[in-house]
């Protein structure tokens, strides 16, 4: 297949696509849990770091969520139950089921998707954007 569409300018590439790792990342577990985060209109996606032994607390919200495990080790828990969970792994949580994380002593990385949007961490974002000048 001919690639017939011309090449995105640098102003178009910087309106398009961002890097995560250039969105200042969010304490949602201090010391335990960070997060880089963007959202659209309708959904937010969040690139997570779960230190090593790290714990994510029982917690339940109206978004749906699916979570992929894009590095490391640990457990999922929900209905009362631990979930071992490594690379590759994805589970979707429905709106208000109650859920936590367990990082293992290698520690977890996720790659978090909700639907609607989480407003709670764009505001969060946001405080950090503003406290850090942008």
């Amino acid at each position: 297949m001919e690639k017939k569409e011309p090449l995105a300018t640098q102003e178009e590439y910087a309106q398009q696509i961002q890097r995560y790792a250039d969105i200042p990342p969010v304490e949602l577990v201090p010391g335990q849990v960070r997060a880089h985060i963007l959202s659209g209109e309708r959904a937010t996606a969040m690139f997570a770091t779960f230190e090593p032994n790290a714990v994510g607390p029982m917690h339940k919200h109206e978004h749906e969520q699916v979570m992929i495990i894009a590095d490391g080790e640990g457990e999922l828990v929900t209905g009362g139950k631990r979930y071992p969970v490594k690379k590759g792994d994805v589970t979707v949580f429905a709106s208000n089921q109650e859920h936590g994380t367990y990082a293992s002593d290698k520690g977890l990385k996720t790659i978090e998707i909700f639907i609607p949007v989480r407003q709670e961490y764009m505001d969060k974002l946001e405080a950090v954007k503003k406290s850090l000048g942008k």
